[in-house]
């Protein structure tokens, strides 16, 4: 295979790559370094070693994604507070099967439930669970039998099942509560939030040393309750809020003096919120920043699927995330 041939089936399944790199990392930034990484790769590998192009660079990503994550898990025992994904933009869509289909892989509940596995079930799981690969061939990207990656998918999905909500709502729904719970906050209303979260839900924030945030979660409605309602105080008046698909679910986007300031995701059961998510650190929002009006700074269409343009709901109101 020529150079020119090598570029183009890189470029092909370049955004296979990132998005198999991200779920595997949950961050953007390292999953920019592991695709330049596997392109390097890529072009000093032997023509004879590669027989299918998109087995190999996936062999070689989901590889070095292993490794990275192995010695990540000491630097994320080290991060100053709560170690949350990095939030990605996802744009809306009209199709509901696809709306599932991508926050199943790509919530941050989710993500974070990927964090209990090891590497390599988390590889064997995404690769079968999320890409659909076949088993001879997750066998061969991760140097196991087939039958051993057969049972690594059972145990993780037993595994993940047991933590994840039985039923969770439509998108609809999802997007329901989200509205609901904004204005809730903007109104300082305590019974109002109280009805829309979960007994036991948790709420935690990222700040990374680098922005303010609660040291470790808290649970239970009230003091969720009561926490939202004390941070909204502390906002300016021109804080703006804007509606906008985040990993696949609706979130909200946070503004201060026209920055963005926060990103909050969210996980829901049948009828509740059941967790909030809110990301402060800086370096963490580079990839979900828009302007006000609704222009993207940073998107990747690897994990965007195509779908309605609406533009994001914008809210100016007293302040609600931390």
């Amino acid at each position: 295979m020529d150079q020119p041939d090598r570029l183009d089936a890189f470029r092909q399944y370049r955004p296979l790559l990132f998005a198999i790199a991200y779920r595997m990392l949950s961050s953007v930034a390292d999953a920019e370094d592991m695709v330049q990484e596997t392109f390097i790769r890529w072009q000093q590998a032997s023509d004879g070693a590669i027989h299918s192009a998109k087995a190999y660079l996936s062999s070689i990503i989901t590889r070095l994604c292993i490794d990275y994550l192995r010695s990540a898990r000491v630097r994320r025992e080290q991060y100053v507070g709560t170690w949350l994904p990095e939030p990605i933009s996802t744009p809306a869509t009209t199709d509901p099967a696809q709306s599932a289909e991508l926050a199943d892989t790509l919530s941050t509940a989710f993500l974070l439930l990927l964090e209990t596995l090891s590497p390599v079930e988390r590889a064997v799981f995404l690769l079968r669970e999320a890409f659909d690969y076949d088993y001879d061939t997750i066998g061969t990207i991760v140097d196991k039998r087939p039958e051993n990656c057969r049972q690594i998918v059972r145990r993780a999905k037993r595994h993940l099942s047991t933590q994840r909500p039985r039923f969770e709502p439509s998108q609809q729904r999802q997007e329901q509560l989200v509205h609901q719970f904004l204005r809730a906050c903007h109104a300082g209303d305590f019974h109002g939030l109280m009805a829309l979260l979960s007994e036991d839900i948790t709420i935690a924030t990222d700040g990374g040393g680098k922005a303010r945030a609660i040291p470790r979660p808290l649970q239970g409605a009230a003091k969720v309750a009561r926490f939202l309602l004390t941070i909204r105080k502390q906002k300016p008046a021109d804080t703006i809020y804007q509606i906008q698909g985040v990993n696949g679910q609706p979130g909200i986007l946070t503004y201060v003096d026209r920055r963005l300031f926060s990103v909050a995701t969210f996980g829901f059961d049948a009828e509740h919120i059941r967790a909030i998510f809110i990301v402060n650190n800086p370096d963490k929002l580079a990839c979900v920043e828009e302007s006000l009006d609704g222009a993207p700074r940073c998107r990747r269409d690897a994990i965007s699927i195509p779908g309605s343009q609406d533009a994001p709901e914008a809210v100016k109101t007293p302040g609600m995330t931390h």
